[in-house]
């Protein structure tokens, strides 16, 4: 019997397991054994559909959640099948996405043939060895697991700690690392103030989680240039808007033959404003763009992809990034309510008494965007309040803190890109070690893939890659 032994059980983890259940049910081979390990019993949630709260909403509209790639509309008919005022354009409950998971990894193991086996493994993994035939895990108590192909399918770790000229608050109780940790915010009581390290979407999701348990309670967002994102159309965009340009001369129609990050970024608004003129919303220039977005990253040197990381990733993560428009009415009243300020600021320390910490800024002066948004003034230099919370973003290999990705950075039998961005793989996502060889054993599917591919963290993007990995696994055993 074959084994594929799955590390992490989050949207990529069971998106692998499903594809290769439904291919081995397909075209029948020797048995199959996949093992589906996780650090915890829940599986098909991970941080993102963990949730049990109805107003966690998902960032996207339904029409383009299916988990298999080949069966674009698969979630909307789940949805509608749960609730029929669903429609493609809804921004569902994310807890309803995760009963999709979880419904949809239980569907395709009971209609795989009796050969193929799926076991869920509720363990921590702390080391992996490669030999000739395979490689063996080692879980936290000692027991091992023994597989011809491992897929890492980690998903996100807590953002890494702020690099501050003190670093020692880190270890203070009025510090989260973890924005997720339910636990941690539960502690926080309902009249005490909190501040936000980011702007992002995980600091919009925490801050309306803090305000459902007080309306009033006060909360800060301080990030380098104070960028909320912005949210998506209330209704899906007419196909016309998006555009009809053939992918060969879609970019040279956008920015002609631009081939720096400055003069494509030039292009790309010149675009925008174009399709505002014509009546379209500007979001139909990233929804055209977005096909195109990793042969993009691809074709730009180390430089140009420090350009752009360097000045241009904030608004782009803003605007590509977006919030369903339910979740800015939200957040828009709080703004206008005072009760959520968004600094445009430096974070430069703390210092910590008794009662509160308090949290040394420096503004970032005559920033407009800021200003639009209800930055506080930027005379505010230090926010007193009762925690601080890191909404940064996942952290990258070196700054993760996990002791096995630790373990296979060192052994070399994985390579952190030299942008931090995550790690390198070559084609159908097999791992690169430190030598630049492509593993025979090992695949990475998950959001550090954004080193080679740039756009790869979103479902229709990873629901590719599953697939492809599932391919190629099967094929080679």
């Amino acid at each position: 019997m074959r084994t594929v032994l799955i590390v992490g059980a989050g949207f990529s983890g069971v998106a692998c397991a499903v594809q290769l259940l439904r291919q081995a049910a397909a075209a029948p081979r020797e048995a199959l054994r996949i093992l589906l390990l996780n650090r915890s019993p829940g599986m098909a949630r991970g941080l993102a559909y963990g949730t049990s709260s109805a107003g966690h909403l998902l960032n996207i509209p339904a029409s383009v959640m299916s988990a298999l790639d080949d069966d674009p509309g698969h979630f909307l008919r789940y949805a509608q099948g749960r609730d029929s005022r669903i429609g493609g354009a809804t921004f569902v409950p994310r807890k309803l996405y995760g009963d999709y998971l979880e419904w949809l990894l239980r569907q395709s193991e009971e209609t795989a043939p009796p050969a193929v086996r799926l076991e869920r493994i509720a363990a921590q993994a702390e080391a992996l060895r490669v030999d000739a035939g395979g490689a063996t895990v080692q879980l936290a108590g000692g027991a091992t697991l023994r597989a011809e192909r491992v897929v890492l399918a980690f998903g996100h770790f807590p953002s890494a700690d702020p690099r501050v000229a003190e670093m020692g608050f880190y270890a203070s109780a009025r510090y989260q690392r973890d924005p997720w940790n339910s636990a941690q915010l539960d502690s926080l009581r309902p009249e005490e103030p909190a501040l936000l390290l980011g702007s992002g979407l995980t600091a919009v999701d925490v801050a309306l989680n803090l305000l459902q348990r007080n309306p009033v309670r006060r909360i800060e967002m301080v990030s380098r240039h104070g960028l909320l994102p912005q949210a998506h159309r209330s209704l899906a965009l007419p196909s016309a808007a998006a555009g009809s340009t053939a992918s060969g001369t879609l970019l040279p129609a956008i920015w002609g033959q631009a081939a720096t990050v400055r003069d494509q970024l030039h292009g790309l608004r010149q675009h925008a404003r174009a399709l505002q003129a014509a009546g379209h919303d500007w979001r139909a220039a990233l929804a055209a763009l977005r096909p195109h977005t990793q042969a993009i990253w691809q074709a730009w040197d180390s430089t140009q992809r420090r350009r752009f990381l360097r000045h241009v990733q904030p608004y782009w993560d803003s605007h590509r990034h977006r919030m369903a428009p339910e979740v800015q009415q939200r957040l828009q009243a709080a703004l206008d309510s005072g009760v959520l300020r968004v600094h445009a600021a430096r974070l430069l320390g703390y210092s910590e008494d008794a009662e509160s910490v308090r949290v040394h800024l420096q503004p970032r002066t005559g920033h407009a965007d800021a200003a639009r948004q209800g930055s506080a003034s930027a005379l505010a230099l230090a926010l007193r309040v009762a925690r601080v919370v890191n909404c940064t973003g996942p952290a990258g290999p070196a700054a993760c803190g996990n002791a096995l990705v630790r373990q296979l950075l060192e052994d070399g039998l994985l390579h952190a890109d030299t942008l931090g961005l995550g790690i390198e793989v070559g084609p159908g996502c097999a791992v690169r070690d430190a030598a630049g060889r492509c593993s025979r054993v090992l695949y990475y599917i998950g959001p550090w893939l954004k080193s080679d591919y740039w756009e790869a963290i979103a479902v229709p993007e990873l629901r590719r890659f599953a697939r492809q990995i599932a391919e190629d696994c099967l094929k080679e055993l």
